[in-house]
């Protein structure tokens, strides 16, 4: 207690003589540090702004060592040394630059990929990228795969690859294929539809359709082909078909007299007639498995509609010239509309650009 008195009354005369010389700077100085010790005692850990930050390590740059050891109270002075380096890294670090590569897609142009593939549960992202191909779109296929996911819908829904070794390619406007699809009605009446595809083009033919697919029919209904397609088939050179009872000598007669060559699939492998079994299951998963057949005369509606879906006229097709320019992330002129149109009764849609 006697030592604390003794200290107090060493710092009142000190503080005695300050007034005595007139040294009112000193006097305020010693004023302010003593405020700090106690602001200091009542907040260990006081919050600095990036301007508190800036203001001290300035002030601190143009101090001695021994004068900042006693200037900072509040922080350390290692500490203002650190946020004077990080000030001047500050100063001299260039701002980033632009992000490369490939410009962004417009978001028109994701809405309508977005669109097409909501309202086509059946379409893969392969599909989608064929149809903004038509519409004059030039879009990569990994681009839409990657709007897709980020949408949170799966790029290749109810897609699947092709399962069989394909043809030659030199041999493949020289082939068709033959086979039937089966289709059963509401009433549970099954439906046999007779059809020819080209390996070339995958242009399907329509030769008929029955509900008893006897072997006087079968044969009538090639006759029926050639009357009706004889010039799509002038270069087919080869016919590949199974070995189903339908297809007995007098049908592959008939294309024989066209100078065809039959070639039999092996016997249980459809993976043989592999273009047919794709189309049968393209024709379910895209129209019968969306709706009920009651009639002969509907199916026959619907799959000469999905025909010409699949292949419209030259007419329909769009020509060359009234390709867009590559997208260059600015939106279309509001001219520039999407038309949907529909097919198969609703069940398929298509789109084109609005003249």
């Amino acid at each position: 207690m006697p030592v604390f008195v003794a200290l107090s009354r060493l710092i009142l005369s000190k503080i005695g003589l300050l007034f005595a010389a007139g040294n009112a700077r000193d006097a305020e100085i010693l004023a302010l540090r003593h405020q700090l010790l106690v602001l200091q005692r009542q907040n260990n850990q006081p919050q600095f702004t990036h301007t508190d930050r800036t203001i001290l390590s300035v002030l601190g740059s143009a101090m001695t060592m021994s004068r900042r050891n006693t200037a900072f109270l509040i922080v350390k002075p290692e500490t203002v040394l650190r946020w004077h380096r990080r000030r001047i890294a500050r100063h001299w670090t260039q701002p980033a630059s632009q992000t490369r590569g490939r410009p962004p897609i417009d978001p028109q142009s994701r809405q309508l990929i977005i669109r097409i593939a909501a309202e086509n549960p059946t379409w893969g992202y392969r599909r989608v990228h064929g149809e903004l191909q038509r519409l004059g779109r030039t879009i990569a296929a990994s681009t839409i795969w990657k709007i897709l996911r980020t949408a949170g819908i799966d790029p290749t829904r109810d897609r699947t690859g092709p399962t069989s070794a394909q043809f030659i390619r030199s041999q493949a406007k020289a082939i068709i294929a033959t086979d039937f699809a089966c289709v059963d009605t509401a009433l549970l009446k099954r439906l046999h539809v007779l059809f020819v595809i080209e390996h070339a083009t995958r242009r399907v033919h329509l030769a008929g359709i029955t509900t008893n697919p006897t072997d006087p029919w079968t044969t009538q209904a090639a006759r029926n082909l050639f009357l009706t397609h004889s010039d799509r088939l002038a270069d087919a050179r080869a016919l590949v078909r199974d070995r189903g009872s339908q297809f007995i000598n007098a049908f592959d007669e008939i294309f024989r007299a066209e100078a065809f060559k039959i070639l039999k699939s092996p016997v249980r492998t459809p993976v043989a007639n592999a273009f047919t079994e794709r189309w049968i299951g393209s024709i379910r998963r895209e129209l019968l498995d969306r709706t009920i057949i009651w009639n002969q005369r509907q199916i026959e509606h619907f799959v000469v509609d999905y025909i010409d879906h699949q292949h419209p006229p030259a007419a329909l097709v769009p020509r060359a010239t009234t390709t867009l320019p590559p997208s260059t992330g600015e939106p279309d002129p509001p001219s520039l509309r999407i038309v949907k149109t529909t097919r198969c009764d609703g069940l398929i849609n298509e789109y084109r650009n609005a003249s």
